[in-house]
Parts: C-alpha cells; structure tokens; sequence
C-alpha cells in the first residue's frame, strides 16, 4: 500500500473522544491551522478543525496506511486562533468533554458569507442616546472602570438603569481601543438591551445569538476576528467570541438559568466569562434585579465588589403588588379581582401585560371517569392542548397526536382537560374584553422571522392594549404605557422537584413585577396563585428581596445544596429501561470507591424526575463535595476506564442549574 502524502492534519472533531485525529493533507489545496475542513470519519464526512500541521508524522499506535485524506478545506482564512484552542482545552477539562466538542460549541457552522448581518446595527436613534447619572450610577462606573481585574455585582432594582452602567463601563473600555464583551440571556428576553449596545456603538457592535443563519454567525465571527467589531452582545455561545483584546466582561441577568448549556459540552457560561476575565486580568460585571443565590452569597462574602442602585431612574416608584388565592375559584383563569384592575387599565387607556409561563391551551388531557391522563408516548410528561392546531403536543420530543374525543383507557365519552396556557387565556380574555386589541408572545406565536420585534414594538407603540406572554415578557422589556401586570399563575413552578424551584420563581415574579411602575408611580401587579403564601411567592409579593435570601440560604446549608457544596450530575439514558438502570447502578458503586474522601458524596443512583425522554429512560447518581477537583477526578477516571452497556449514553454535567 502506498504510504500516505504530507504534510499531516492533526484536526479534533465533535465527537465524545478527547484525542486528535491526523489525516494526510497532500495535495489538498490550503489546509493550516485554525482552519476546518471536511474529512471522512468511520462511515460519513465530518467538519473537522485542525488543530495543528506536521511536515511528518509522529508515532502511532496503528499502521500509517490507514491514515485518509482530507477531503476538502472549507475556510479560506483561519476562523480559529491558538488562543480559541486553549480555551477549548479548558473548558474539555473543566466539563469532562471532548476538545472537538467544545470546538464545535464555539466555532459557527456557517461555510460562506452571506452579506447580511441578520441583525439591525442601529445608530444616531435618540432612544440609544446617553442618559444622566445618578450618583449610585456614576460610583459604580468609576469602581468597575478603575483599573485593574476584579468581580463586581452591580445589584439594583427594576428600572434603576443597570444597562446605563453597563454601556458607560464599555464606552470607556472601547475608547482605549479594546474589547468588551456583553453576555445577555435568551436573545428573545433582552431584545431592548441589543438594541440599546447595537444603538448605542454601531458599526462596533456585533451580535452572536441563534437567530443568526449559520452564514450570518461566520460573517460576525470572523468581523470579531479580525478586530473590526470591538463589542461583542449576545447569548451563551457568545462567551467564546475571538476579541483579540478583551478587557471587559459583561454579564446581564446573571441569574437567568439560560446561560447554561443543555448539551455536551455543557458549559455555564458565568463560568466561562470567569475564567477568560481571570486569565486576562480584567473585571467581570454581573448584573441583576434577582441576584443568583450563588452570587448573594459571594456578595455577602465579599468575593464580589456589590454596587447597590436602589433608585428607579424614570420617575416610576415600584408597584403596588396584591395577591389573589385562586383556590375554589372554578376554571375560571382570570379572578373578579384581576378582571377588574385590567377593565380599570383599559378604561384609562393604560396597557396590561398577562404572564403565564406555560404556552399552549390547556395542559393535561384528563378523563373524568378513570382518572386516566394523557402522556407522550416517548416521555413522561402529560401533552399539552394547542387549540389551534386542535392537536396535543409534546413540549420535549415535539410528538403531536390528534386531540380525542373519548378516552383512551375506557371510551368514556366524559373527558376534559384542566389547566391552562396562554392560548387558553387568549381565548378567555378576548371573550371577557371583546374591544381590547390583544397580542400573544411565546414560542409558538414567534416563529416566524422578525415576530418577537413586530410584536414588541406594536406593544410598545400602543398597537396592543394587551400582552400575553411567558417569559418573554418577563426581563429587560421598558412600556411607557404599561400600568398593570398581572400573573396568571404563580405556582406551576414550585411543584417541580428541584432544589432551585423557589429560586426560579422569586426570580420570575420580581422580574416580570417590574415591568410596571418604571415611568409613572401608579404601576399595579396581581399576583394569583393557589398557595400565593408560599416561600418564594410571598416574599417576592411584599419586597421582602433579603428574608427571600436568608431563608433559602438557611435551607441550601441544612440540605447540603450549593453554595454549601458543589455538584456533579450523571445520566444514564437508553431506549431500554434495565440498562439505563443497571448502568446507573454499577456506575454509582464505581464512584462510591473512587470518592474515598470523606467530605465526598455519591448520592443514587435514581430514577430522574422526567424519568423519560425521547423515548429514552433515564437515571442519575449526584456527586457532591466541598470542592469540585475530587468529583471531575472520580468522574474522569470512570469514563476513562469503565465502557457503558451498549445502547446506555452517559451525560455528565458539572454544576447543574437543575436535577429533572
């Protein structure tokens, strides 16, 4: 057999094996490092990313006549640099991936330039011009722009102009030439914000975030590479974002469990900004009305340099909050008291934002006479009711099947459905206020290209007397015309088996609260609920922002729950039930032996709370320790030496931002 023509590729790929492949790149016309190229991989074409180039090889554990060519190069010029390689290698090891699989995490797809920038760079708008600061504001720029690394919490509440701060930090970082990075949630919950970075720098701006065509996020990539866009805005992925000179970082509701990654590697990118601000020596802002429990208690420590603004800037005050307990109140989604204030708003010819945050009509199929109740077939989660498709859905596969019209179980003809989504309060709301111009934003109602703008902007024009939504109307959204806020239901989150599920739920309510009173100090909010005295509502309803932590910090220390601790979760999925199990329970045995440190834990195995998804059965074990070296160790040296059944996916998730 011929031997292989050089020079040789060493490339990574994303695939769940941390080591380089080489590939013979003779004749294939500018292969480099920093480049991606296509290659055959066992029985398909994979994009690959060359990592390094050799004039010989080196040596191998396997015949140099296996070695294959590189099938194509796709980039003209280098989309990567050693200092994006180092990063991946990091955040291989900090989250037990592959260096292939961080690679791909951070490099867009995209093969070609499309000429479009898929995202409106505004300038010269008086909405984006600079505002006065308040003294609170103008103190937290000087310390956050006073030379020097450190970590800062410029903690405030709703409306005291946090984004002001924020662009002013930059605006001096960007006047010496240098870099800012600006990581905000979900793109779709901090439209404004973009808008206001976009407004504000221009042509120095670019935008990160999955709107983008994969065309569109290379044309960016490569304008950060190149140095010609200097501030960088958007979501998690945005983390890893090539700025040759960073020198400042920018986390925007920092609480939001959206910077989070739900697949391999799966990164958080709180930490990831991090560790790029450390290594750099360079601060790193975090922001936030709900502060993390993580970062209250750093605050509290003194880890994080706390700036307090405590002052809504607009001349709003914060609202006048009611509870409304919804037990025994019928089907009803909407309350006489509720009813009331909106018809009271609209008669003013004030606007009213309605948040549920759960889409959909109705949300379990149910049949009055066996008590049966309708589950996707792939997972173990009831379907949940879209009226206009006339179909049941499933929020986690996508499985849709026709909606019955006798039970299932028992051909009982006596079936309904309970609960509520925000098609459900559509349809309530337009029968109770047939003259009120409504609109809706979740998921479903969005998909087509530019309809969160439309509608947002409709609303903030005064289009729209009512908003209906889910979380996309609860953070970083300012209506000058916006008096009353109601929540449809402030429970449905508690009664997840989470530890943070109080967290979330303060979080949302004093985030989506805060939409109203931000201009006029008459701003109203009913909060219904079933249990509306429950921790987490109740303290969130009264302002009551430090007993609210206090008591979850009380709890998080007696259970032995972050910040107390740290943790390391692993899943065992297969399409067969004993396997996930028995995989599950060897691998718990293993990792009991490998902890031999007495402040270590391996809590399981058990079955998962959504114990199916996909299709897939699913179990965990929970490591947790004072420190987290001694549970990446444990859990390394188990994938490192233990294969898992076949047909059983393992997935590891250091840190996680919940245990469903």
């Amino acid at each position: 057999m011929t031997p292989p023509e050089g020079p040789f590729a060493e490339v990574v790929l994303n695939v769940p094996v941390d080591r380089t492949f080489f590939y013979s790149a003779g004749g294939v016309e500018g292969a480099e490092a920093g480049k991606r190229a296509e290659v055959p991989f066992r029985s398909r074409k994979m994009t690959a990313f060359i990592v390094a180039m050799h004039g010989t090889l080196p040596e191998l554990d396997f015949p140099a006549e296996n070695i294959r060519p590189v099938a194509r190069v796709i980039d003209e010029k280098p989309v990567f640099t050693p200092r994006e390689t180092a990063l991946a290698r990091w955040v291989a090891d900090y989250y037990l991936s592959s260096i292939g699989e961080a690679l791909s995490a951070m490099i867009p797809s995209g093969r070609r330039d499309s000429g479009l920038s898929g995202f409106p760079l505004e300038s010269g708008e008086t909405e984006f011009d600079k505002k006065p600061l308040s003294a609170e504001q103008e103190a937290a720029v000087n310390a956050i722009c006073g030379g020097g690394g450190g970590l800062h919490y410029l903690y405030g509440v709703t409306g005291s102009g946090k984004t002001e701060v924020f662009l002013r930090a930059a605006e001096a970082v960007l006047a010496q030439g240098k870099g800012v990075l600006y990581l905000v949630p979900e793109i779709s919950l901090t439209y404004q914000t973009v808008k206001a970075v976009t407004g504000r720098f221009g042509g120095l701006a670019a935008v990160l975030h999955s709107g983008l065509t994969p065309s569109q996020r290379i044309r960016q990539w490569r304008r950060i590479l190149q140095g010609d866009a200097r501030i960088v805005v958007g979501a998690r992925s945005a983390v890893f974002a090539p700025l040759p000179d960073l020198a400042l970082v920018i986390i925007d509701e920092e609480h939001d469990s959206s910077y989070k990654s739900a697949s391999a590697p799966r990164y958080h990118a709180r930490q990831v900004a991090l560790h790029r601000a450390q290594e750099g020596g360079v601060p790193l802002v975090m922001g936030s009305a709900t502060p993390s429990v993580e970062a209250w208690r750093l605050m509290e420590t003194g880890v994080l340099k706390t700036h307090r603004l405590r002052e809504r800037i607009a001349g709003g005050k914060p609202p006048e909050i009611h509870t409304v307990n919804m037990t025994g109140t019928g089907s009803a989604a909407l309350s006489p008291p509720l009813r009331r204030e909106i018809e009271s708003t609209l008669g003013e010819h004030r606007q009213v934002i309605l948040f549920l945050n759960r889409r959909g009509f109705t949300h379990i199929f149910r049949c009055n006479t066996c008590g049966f109740e309708l589950t996707c077939k792939n997972c173990s989660v009831p379907l949940t009711f879209h009226k206009g498709e006339n179909r049941l859905r499933c929020h986690y596969c996508g499985w849709v099947r026709e909606a019955p019209k006798v039970c299932p179980e028992c051909s009982s003809l006596d079936v309904g459905y309970c609960g509520f989504g925000t098609e459900y309060i559509e349809e309530e709301v337009r029968a109770a206020f047939p003259h009120a111009r409504i609109g809706r934003l979740d998921a479903d109602s969005v998909r087509e290209n530019g309809g969160l703008e439309k509608t947002l902007n409709a609303f903030r024009k005064g289009d729209f007397d009512i908003l209906l939504g889910t979380q996309m109307v609860a953070k970083g959204l300012n209506f000058p015309g916006l008096k009353l806020v109601g929540v449809v239901l402030a429970d449905t989150g508690l009664a997840m088996p989470d530890f943070r599920s109080a967290e979330r739920c303060f979080s949302l309510l004093t985030q989506v609260a805060g939409r109203a009173g931000r201009f006029f100090p008459d701003g109203k909010v009913i909060v219904q609920g079933y249990n509306p005295g429950r921790h987490g509502i109740l303290q969130a309803c009264e302002g009551r922002i430090d007993d609210f932590y206090a008591q979850e910090l009380e709890e998080r220390k007696a259970l032995g729950f972050p910040p107390f601790s740290r943790l390391l979760r692993l899943v065992f999925r297969s399409a067969s039930e004993e396997r996930a199990d028995r995989a599950s329970r060897e691998a718990a045995l293993f990792l009991r032996d490998a902890l031999r440190d007495g402040n270590c834990q391996a809590l399981g195995p058990a079955e998962c709370p959504l114990s199916r998804i996909a299709a897939n059965y699913r179990f965990q074990t929970l490591l947790r320790g004072q420190t987290l070296a001694p549970l990446r160790r444990a859990a390394k040296t188990y994938l490192q030496t233990r294969k898992p059944l076949p047909g059983v996916y393992v997935e590891i998730d250091v840190d996680p931002v919940n245990l469903l």
